[in-house]
């Protein structure tokens, strides 16, 4: 009995410390993907409030909604980045990565307005490149 205790404490030991150092590197192996970069970009594209630069980091289909919804919502370009800007969580950190031939899912964290929320982003490939689709966040996991 004692040398098991002795062979699985230290075991447990490594398994607990080791844990969100695995993570960490998952989250940065998850940061090199074609995927991530184009969330990556787009992020680029709200923080410079560049509307031309964002649709062009958007699904077509994605970019035509986009300017149905700002007419609709009477906005400008410049109101519209400036509102996506002040939605766009902080802190951002991929979770998981799903693809499936020209479609991927993305899984993040991020907080808004101090609280963590939790994201999905659908994107798909169009021309060789990786587009957003759509991002939905929540704040219940």
């Amino acid at each position: 009995m004692r040398i098991l205790t002795r062979t699985i404490a230290p075991l447990l030991l490594v398994a607990l410390v080791c844990s969100p150092l695995l993570a960490a590197e998952k989250s940065k192996n998850l940061e090199a993907t074609p995927q991530a970069k184009a969330y990556r970009a787009l992020e680029k594209t709200v923080a410079a409030g560049d509307y031309e630069a964002y649709k062009k980091n958007m699904a077509a289909e994605s970019a035509k909604g986009m300017d149905a919804q700002m007419k609709e919502m009477k906005m400008d370009p410049k109101q519209g980045m400036a509102f996506l800007k002040a939605m766009s969580p902080s802190d951002l950190k991929f979770t998981s990565l799903k693809v499936d031939g020209k479609k991927a899912t993305l899984t993040a964290t991020g907080k808004q307005g101090g609280e963590m929320n939790y994201g999905t982003i659908d994107l798909v490939e169009e021309s060789g490149q990786w587009k957003v689709a759509k991002q939905s966040w929540t704040n219940k996991k």
